[in-house]
């Protein structure tokens, strides 16, 4: 059973997931808003379920909520695919199903056109399109979490087609309401390619890049040759001096994420390609 006082230290928090804790030098501070940011099937969603576990069975609470797949899916991602943590399947899923028993963790499907459309109300409502509150359409009012993960940006951001100036709005406002509640919160974002080494980046992801206090970007990464394999780099973290480099990551069966801190990629990418 993973210690509270190994996810807590000071001001700081961990991942609970092994090799990701390694490229950091403190950790996460809390009430930190952190971008988990890759390509389609690079395993962002798999990695922030092993999170969101992690953290409640450390004792906090954890609201995850997604804005795509129901919550019964979600949940055989977690038990099924991710193996979460140590001991027998049968024993892993008596565990996730205590924690959501005991309400440490709550994952909840969301409507992002709805929260689009309260936008707008509360816009309209206000006049003063600097003063939402945004509480009413962010976290159920009988929850009251230490951590928020937010699957995904991505589809927010799509509810507001048309719109994206108040999806600027809302994400401004969302990033001070969390920091004043002082809630960690992941925010997973999806990107075609990766937009720091190169790629056009919209208005919108410069926004909710720059408002995030980290970024951890997950890849894909094609060999010469045709193997794929699977990335993880922490680009920033306030507060820390992360190790900046891009290291091995692997998805395994009842096992879930692996990250091998000492596998870096080669400096040169003359053998590879990320996306």
């Amino acid at each position: 059973m993973m210690k509270a006082a190994k996810i807590a230290e000071g001001n700081f928090l961990r991942t609970g997931v092994e090799g990701l804790d390694a490229l950091f030098t403190l950790g996460i501070p809390k009430g930190a808003a952190v971008i988990i940011e890759g390509g389609p099937g690079c395993g962002k969603t798999m990695l922030s379920l092993e999170m969101a576990y992690n953290y409640a069975r450390a004792g906090k609470k954890v609201l995850y909520m997604s804005f795509e797949e129901p919550e019964d899916k979600l949940l055989v991602h977690m038990k099924e695919s991710l193996g979460c943590g140590v001991g027998k399947t049968k024993d892993k899923i008596v565990q996730i199903e205590e924690l959501i028993k005991k309400d440490y963790l709550r994952i909840k499907r969301f409507s992002a056109l709805d929260i689009a459309r309260s936008v707008e109300a509360l816009l309209t409502e206000a006049k003063k399109e600097l003063l939402i509150d945004v509480h009413p359409i962010l976290v159920p009012k009988d929850y009251d979490p230490d951590i928020v993960m937010f699957d995904s940006l991505t589809s927010i951001s799509s509810a507001f087609s048309g719109e994206k100036y108040r999806f600027r709005i809302y994400m401004e406002q969302l990033f001070r309401y969390l920091e004043g509640h002082k809630i960690n919160s992941f925010l997973i974002r999806e990107t075609p390619r990766p937009t720091h080494i190169g790629m056009p980046m919209s208005m919108d992801d410069e926004a909710v890049s720059f408002l995030s206090d980290g970024i951890i970007i997950l890849y894909n990464v094609f060999y010469r040759g045709g193997k794929r394999g699977r990335a993880i780099e922490v680009l920033k973290m306030r507060g820390d001096n992360i190790n900046k480099k891009i290291v091995k990551m692997e998805i395994i069966s009842q096992k879930g994420i692996v990250i091998l801190p000492d596998e870096p990629l080669a400096e040169k990418n003359e053998d590879y390609t990320l996306t």
